[in-house]
Formats: structure tokens, C-alpha cells, sequence
């Protein structure tokens, strides 16, 4: 891990060497959205409770006061640098041909990754900014097929938004084509909550990069 967060360092560190592509409007952050309706805990995936036997050190087991980002122009160009950075420095490739297994979250740390790899490194380098755990929260969708689908959730004091190793931009959380299924709660990263109306989980998280 050690080798790409620092190639990530040295990229946001150099002024607008990593900044996405966004007009003048864009740069003050996106448009105010909604929160999601969150429901009861749930199962935790597999997926997060194996990452967690590995990384012990990440996975806290507190309980914490709920917290949001404020998404001022400044924060919103530093998620966006990162989440550009990320989508465009990892390689999508599946559970299966990277680990030979069906479903394994972990840093790219050989620069290759799946869904919920991306969303962990985002997660990572976002609180190495000095941004709260309790906003950033990994989350389980499905996509327009029914499969599984792994993303970044932030709660801001604009509403919640989503970074998609799929899509550059920030969006809306209202706004992606997903089926919002669980999350992290903002209050214990090793409890997972359900979000809106209740749906089976995915198997797994997907079956492709």
C-alpha cells in the first residue's frame, strides 16, 4: 500500500497536476442534495470483515458521534483530486483474476482493483487529508442488472454524494443509477445499516472490476 499511496502524494502535491476537469461553477462543489434514509443494522459484508482480519490497525470497533464534511470549494477540489487520482491510477480488474477469489476487498496496491479496492484507497486518502471517518462510508448497491456494486458515500452539510470508480464526477447520491442496499453507520464503521426500503444483499459485491 505503502508505494501507491505515496505516488498519490506526490500527484495531489502538485498543483492542479491532478485535478479533474471541472468548469468555474463546479469548483465552489456541487449543488445541495438529500440524505439517505437510513434503516436497521444489518448483515456486514464479508468482504469488510475479512479486510478487517488483515487490517486490524483500520477497523476500530468505537463508537463514535456522527460527523459531516464541510463541503466548502476547498474540500470538494480535494475529494475531487482524489477520486480522479484513484480512478485514474488503478486498473479495473475482477476478485477472481486478481485474487482468485469471489470476493476480497483490499488496497490496490499493485495499482490493481475492483469496485470496493477503489472506494477503500479513496477512503484511506481521505482521512489522511484530516477528513472524518464518520462521513466517509463504504456502501453496498446494485446496479441496473441486480448486481452487487461497490461505493464511497460522503455526508456533507450539503447532502450525500457519491465517488464511483466508474465516473469521475461527484455525484448526488440521487443522482447514480443504483439501488442503495448498506452502509457503514457514521457512528461504528463495523456496523452496517440498511438504507431506505429493505432489499436482499448481493451475494457478493460484484463480478466485475
Amino acid at each position: 500500500m505503502v508505494g501507491i499511496i505515496g505516488k498519490a502524494a506526490m500527484a495531489l502535491g502538485l498543483a492542479g497536476a491532478a485535478l479533474i476537469a471541472v468548469n468555474a461553477t463546479s469548483l465552489a462543489g456541487p449543488e445541495s442534495t438529500s440524505f439517505a434514509s437510513i434503516g436497521a443494522e444489518t448483515s456486514v459484508p464479508y468482504g469488510w470483515v475479512d479486510f478487517c482480519q488483515r487490517y486490524r490497525g483500520e477497523c476500530q470497533d468505537d463508537d463514535r458521534a456522527a460527523r459531516d464534511i464541510d463541503l466548502n470549494a476547498a474540500a470538494f477540489r480535494k475529494i475531487a483530486r482524489i477520486n480522479s487520482w484513484v480512478n485514474k491510477n488503478t486498473d479495473p480488474v475482477s476478485d477472481n483474476d486478481h485474487w482468485g477469489a469471489v470476493d476480497e476487498w483490499d488496497y490496490p496496491s499493485d495499482g490493481k482493483g475492483d469496485c470496493e479496492d477503489y472506494a477503500l484507497l479513496k477512503r484511506h486518502m481521505l482521512l489522511e487529508e484530516g477528513f472524518p471517518r464518520e462521513a466517509l462510508l463504504l456502501t453496498v448497491v446494485k446496479d441496473k442488472n441486480g448486481d452487487g456494486h461497490s461505493v464511497l458515500t460522503i455526508r456533507t452539510n450539503r447532502g450525500e454524494f457519491v465517488l464511483d470508480n466508474l465516473n469521475d464526477q461527484i455525484k448526488p447520491w440521487t443522482s447514480v443509477p443504483y439501488r442503495f442496499v448498506k452502509r457503514q453507520s457514521q457512528h461504528n464503521q463495523n456496523v452496517w445499516v440498511s438504507i431506505g426500503a429493505p432489499t436482499s444483499a448481493p451475494l457478493y459485491v460484484s463480478n466485475e472490476p
